[in-house]
Parts: structure tokens; C-alpha cells; sequence
């Protein structure tokens, strides 16, 4: 089983990618008009299906990789700078507004029924970094023992996510503009310093190969 430090890692940078309360005001955003027992299908059903997408790249990442020829080190650089990135556009809130424009497209299209799916589940929880991150995870958690870890720790986070959306307006009126603002940014800042360590296990892995 890994250590207490790798889970506690993976459960934060899993957490921190998926961005549970950056994602509380664009659930009421692209819900808007439903009333409480349909946000409460939605979340479940979003949270569900980010749930599964996740654990599918959980158990079966390298697989997926060596399909296409990608070396898991060589995944691990490429998926840290794309996590910097996602960091990066954390802390000068350039992800919430990206966010917001897909959730527009959503309202636009009026894909109520769909909602779930798209864009909730994908890609606002499930998304390329979300996705990237739980692949770079991967690498570390082998056995049947650690990837069921690894799931479980993907459980947590999605638990997390689902209460988020059940409590979306509490938390958007508490937190506020400013208090989205400072987490945000102070997750961006974790999240960077995470990618740096993926970048440099990927080198040193690659050099050593």
C-alpha cells in the first residue's frame, strides 16, 4: 500500500484539479431555472459519471498509454507542464472564465436534460487535468491494492464535488467574489508546486531510462 504522504498527495491534487468550489457557481449557473429535486439528479448523475471516467483512467492509464507508445515518465512531463498550465491559469483566473463561457454554450443550446454529462461531468469535473493528474497517479499506485486506494480516493473527491453542488448557493454566498477569488488562486499555487514535482520525477525517470 503506498504511504500516508502519496495518498494524502494524490487526494490533493486530484481535489485541487477538479476545483469543487470554482465549480459551485457555474453548477447554479447552468442549472439555473431548475428547482432543488432536479439539481439534486444532476448532481448525482454528474457526479456519477465524473466519478466513473476518473476511475477508468485510474485502473486502466497505463494501458491507455501504451497503446499509443507513451512511456509513463514521458506522460509525467508532458501531463505536469499541462497541470503548471491549468495552475497558472488558476491563479490569474483565466480557468473561471473559460468555465463560465462553456457553461453560456450549455445555457444557449438548452441541453437541461443532458446537463450532466455535458459540460458538468465533462469537462468541468472530469477534465483534461483532472484526467491527466489521475493517469500521472497512476504510474504510482501499482497493484491491485493501490489502484483500489487511488479509487477510492477519486470517491472522496467526487463526495466532496456532489455536496459542493448540494450546498452551491450557501457556498457561493459565503465564499463570495473575493473569497473565490483567494482559493482559487491559493489552490493555483499548490497545484503549481505539484506539477513541478511531476516534471522533475518524469526527467529523472527518462535520464535513468
Amino acid at each position: 500500500m503506498p504511504s500516508f504522504d502519496s495518498l494524502f498527495n494524490a487526494f490533493v491534487t486530484i481535489l485541487v484539479t477538479i476545483d469543487p468550489p470554482g465549480l459551485a457557481p457555474l453548477f447554479l449557473a447552468v442549472t439555473r431555472g431548475m428547482n432543488r429535486e432536479e439539481r439534486q439528479q444532476v448532481s448525482v448523475r454528474a457526479s456519477t459519471i465524473g466519478f466513473l471516467v476518473m476511475a477508468l483512467f485510474a485502473v486502466a492509464g497505463a494501458s491507455i498509454l501504451s497503446v499509443f507508445g507513451i512511456t509513463l515518465p514521458a506522460f509525467r512531463v508532458a501531463g505536469g507542464f499541462l497541470l503548471f498550465f491549468i495552475a497558472f491559469e488558476m491563479v490569474f483566473e483565466r480557468r473561471q472564465d473559460r468555465k463560465e463561457k462553456i457553461g453560456d454554450v450549455a445555457i444557449t443550446k438548452d441541453m437541461i436534460h443532458n446537463i450532466a454529462a455535458f459540460p458538468l461531468a465533462i469537462p468541468l469535473i472530469a477534465g483534461p487535468g483532472a484526467i491527466s493528474a489521475t493517469v500521472l497517479l497512476s504510474g504510482s499506485f501499482q497493484g491491485f491494492g493501490a489502484q483500489a486506494a487511488l479509487v477510492g480516493i477519486i470517491f472522496a473527491c467526487l463526495a466532496i464535488t456532489y455536496l459542493v453542488f448540494v450546498l452551491a448557493e450557501r457556498i457561493d454566498r459565503i465564499l463570495g467574489q473575493t473569497g473565490r477569488s483567494i482559493l482559487t488562486r491559493l489552490l493555483g499555487v499548490i497545484l503549481a508546486a505539484l506539477a513541478v514535482q511531476f516534471v522533475a520525477d518524469g526527467i529523472k525517470a527518462l535520464m535513468a531510462g
